[in-house]
This record gives structure tokens, sequence and C-alpha cells, in this order.
């Protein structure tokens, strides 16, 4: 019987393949990307893991196991320190002061993206959670994975760093956990539980792609 998770990494691929070419994305593989559009995305992800790692402190407390719960209490500390210190080194490199960085106004994707996924954290299953969540991370790891195999992208003096710790052993893990976690959680569940995780994956699969797009157009709102 074929993983839920291969079901939704063959209907996510035509948005990953758009993320993959994305200008914002193939500017940190080859080095091209504007640094004022790298800044805006730093900022803006910094504001955005703050309410991530909320998802994964409800996640704990819906995990039907001390194992589980565990787990995700870990992911939530890492995701604030481990994570969240990369941004916070970059804004030191880059000039701009803690301040500054924690009183970032949120753009309208970075909301709307946040919350849709606490939306799903509060109101639905651990299932529904984990496939809210788990395209940020997946998709992160695949994109380091691809980044780091250009001769020279994880060597780039200011890029580098980004695809070092995406492409890494340690966040494939993680992703991998979550992976089979949510193949865990859905064996023999019913076509209409599996169409609505299949829904949230594909939704925020999209706002990731968005992400990025108002990241590189430094798009606080559209109007």
């Amino acid at each position: 019987m074929n993983r839920f998770s291969e079901r939704l990494y063959q209907k996510v691929q035509p948005i990953w393949e758009r993320t993959h070419q994305h200008p914002f994305v193939t500017g940190l593989g080859d080095g091209t990307l504007p640094k004022d559009s790298f800044i805006f995305y730093m900022k803006q992800d910094y504001v955005f893991l703050i309410d991530y790692a909320k998802l994964f402190g409800i996640a704990s407390a819906k995990a039907y196991d001390l194992t589980t719960g565990a787990r995700f209490a870990a992911l939530q500390e890492a995701t604030l320190n481990e994570e969240m210190a990369l941004h916070r080194g970059y804004a030191e490199r880059l000039g701009i002061s803690r301040e500054a960085l924690e009183s970032t106004e949120p753009s309208f994707v970075m909301l709307a993206y946040t919350s849709y996924m606490l939306k799903v954290a509060y109101q639905g299953s651990l299932a529904e959670l984990i496939s809210a969540l788990l395209p940020c991370m997946w998709s992160y790891a695949e994109i380091g994975k691809r980044l780091a195999a250009k001769p020279g992208a994880a060597d780039h003096p200011l890029y580098g760093e980004w695809i070092k710790m995406y492409s890494s052993p340690e966040f494939g893990e993680l992703s991998e956990w979550l992976i089979e976690l949510l193949d865990e959680l859905t064996e023999g569940s019913s076509e209409q539980v599996l169409s609505r995780l299949e829904q949230h994956f594909l939704t925020t699969s999209r706002m990731e792609y968005q992400f990025w797009e108002m990241a590189y157009r430094k798009e606080l709102w559209p109007c």
C-alpha cells in the first residue's frame, strides 16, 4: 500500500517545481539574488518563525504519546533558538538591529499563511496540523539539497550559510520524521479525511510559493 506522503509528493510537484525555478530561489543558488530582497525575506521569515514555532507547541499538546509530544516540544525549542539564531546572525552581519528585526511589520502573505496554519492547528486533528505545517519544512529540505548540489553555492559569502543549514542532514531528518509521523497517523483513514489533509498540504505549499514571491518583490501589501 502506498504511503500517503507519496501521494502528497506527486500532487505537489508542479507547485514545488515552480518554487525551484523562482528567481529568489535560483538567486540563492547562483549568488544573483539582490541583497535587499534577502534582507526583506530574513525579516519576514523571522516573524513567520515566531508563529511557526507555536504550531509545534500546539502539536505537542495534541500528541498521543509522551515521546511524540517531547519531540514536538524539542522542535519548538530548536525553531526558536537554532533556526532563528541564523536570522539573528544574518541581521547582525547586514546591520539590522535586534529591535528592528523583532519589530518587523508582517506582510499580507505572511499573515495569511500563518493565520491559515494556526486555524488548522487549533481546529483540526494532529494529522491536519502536520499536513499544514509540513510543506514549509519539506520544501526547504528539497530546496536546500538542490542548491547545495550546485558547485560553489554553499560557499557563497552571504547565501552559503543559509544553504548549508537547510541542506544539512539534521534538518532533513526533522522533515523525514514529520513525513513518517503523518504516514502513521493517516494509515487506514477514509478518503474524506485524506482529501482534507491533501487540501491543507497543497494550500500551504502555494502559500510557500507566495512567500518567495513576496520576498523577491519586497511587497508588504498588494495595495
